[in-house]
């Protein structure tokens, strides 16, 4: 049985019959992923971003053995999530182990996106208006216009 590529929107709302979902790409250079690690990922994926779903557009996924068989803190994964109207947002965790770089990446993805949100909620308002602080300098409209 193959998995499905995308993560429903509405699993991680309790159920919602929102039929939008995030599309999700997970790919392995060495080929290490089975079918149990795609399905731990993409419940993971919406364990953490499920929230922030109706800003997400697509995530990727990537996980690489940097040393292969020499061993060593080499195991890295990397995630990117392609935000709707922000920036988009890059994390990546290595460690000894594969699931514990899949869990550190997703831990810090999920505060990575939570900071760009915040940041975007509070930004304030930019208003296309000369001078300071928004306000024009009064003009005379009523002075003749000199002739020199």
């Amino acid at each position: 049985m193959q998995l499905p590529d995308f993560i429903s929107r509405a699993s991680e709302r309790g159920g919602s019959t929102d039929a939008r979902r995030i599309h999700a790409h997970i790919r392995s250079t060495q080929g290490d992923l089975g079918a149990y690690g795609r399905a731990y990922i993409r419940h993971k994926l919406g364990a953490r971003i499920g929230k922030f779903a109706s800003a997400i557009q697509r995530v990727s996924v990537r996980t690489e053995d940097l040393n292969g068989p020499r061993g060593g803190v080499d195991q890295v994964c990397r995630i990117k999530v392609v935000l709707s109207g922000l920036p988009t947002v890059v994390f990546e965790h290595r460690d000894a182990s594969l699931n514990a770089a899949i869990d550190g990446a997703l831990a810090g993805v999920e505060r990575a996106v939570r900071r760009t949100m915040q940041r975007k909620r509070t930004k304030p308002l930019r208003r296309n208006t000369p001078g300071i602080g928004g306000l024009a300098k009064p003009t005379r409209v009523d002075a003749p216009a000199r002739s020199d």
